[in-house]
């Protein structure tokens, strides 16, 4: 079975094997932004205070794509995943600095023809991912923000070496890095722009194979109408790129460039307590399943 990964999953289905097509499959999709922000994330917040939040994501997929073209195979992916975040704010020589730590959980499914390559679903908890913010620029008088975030995926989430794609940990360390700049543009109107940059390690046991990604990248943009002091709308819009995994040194042409929607309403129904509701869907892919449905729910506290 090993040898059959020198095939490449999209361009050569009849040759592929199960693993590599499955393989192929999984790693394209989730090679999309390590860390999708919200309107606002950037806006920061006065020293001493903290944010308890509770994310819930379901996404659906049933559509593949290889360079741009439809593969005619019957297959979908669907995840519910949820994020539990702490977050918080402190000051350091006049700059204010966000600590913080996400911890993800939920369950990936795979459905799939490929009989032969099981299990096809998985649940638990994956990899946290600490890290923080920087206000390089905080001015408020000018309505104005730049932050400069790190952030790195620790590799002790679960993971079975035999369940390979299918799996909530990664096995391997990641690096996040992103830059933001937040400004308003009239009253009600905010512009929040960020770039990121993401680096991996190596995972040593992917399937009995050592599995490299490349560096990947992504352009996320938000714009806010404030419909009042407690409530906003937005629509977001999100392009991944990069990221070509090996696997056992074999390429698998997977580069992503995956451009995706996102509309947002938040309320705060309590001075400490915020709920926020999205929907959205990826708008062409390359590599990868195509998300034809998200959802989005977080509740976020104050204190």
């Amino acid at each position: 079975m090993r040898s059959t990964l020198k095939n490449t999953p999209f361009k050569s289905l009849a040759m592929g094997s199960a693993l590599a097509l499955t393989t192929g499959f999984f790693s394209a999709t989730t090679q999309a932004a390590e860390i999708a922000t919200d309107p606002g994330d950037y806006t920061p917040l006065p020293a001493g205070v903290n944010l308890g939040i509770l994310y819930g994501q379901y996404a659906t997929r049933d559509t593949v794509y290889a360079d741009g073209d439809k593969v005619p195979v019957d297959a979908g992916l669907n995840t519910i995943i949820g994020l539990a975040r702490f977050v918080h704010y402190m000051d350091i020589g006049g700059v204010i600095v966000d600590p913080q730590i996400i911890v993800p959980f939920g369950k990936v499914e795979l459905e799939e023809p490929f009989g032969p390559l099981q299990p096809t679903s998985e649940s638990g908890v994956g990899d946290p991912i600490i890290g923080a913010t920087a206000w390089v620029l905080n001015n408020p008088d000018d309505q104005q923000w730049v932050g400069l975030s790190a952030f790195a995926s620790v590799p002790v989430g679960q993971y079975d070496d035999d369940k390979g794609p299918v799996n909530i940990g990664e096995n391997r360390w990641k690096g996040i890095f992103q830059a933001a700049y937040v400004k308003h543009l009239s009253n009600s109107v905010v512009l929040d722009l960020i770039a990121e940059y993401s680096v991996y390690g190596d995972n040593d046991d992917f399937l009995g194979f050592k599995r490299e990604q490349e560096d990947a990248q992504s352009l996320q943009g938000h714009l806010r109408y404030l419909l009042s002091k407690q409530s906003h709308v937005a629509l977001s819009y999100y392009h991944s790129f990069g990221g070509e995994t090996t696997v056992g040194g074999q390429d698998q042409d997977d580069r992503v460039n995956t451009n995706r929607w996102l509309a947002t309403y938040a309320t705060f129904v309590d001075p400490t307590v915020q709920l926020q509701v999205q929907a959205g869907q990826d708008i062409n892919v390359e590599n990868g399943f195509e998300e034809d449905t998200r959802v989005n729910f977080r509740v976020l506290k104050v204190f």
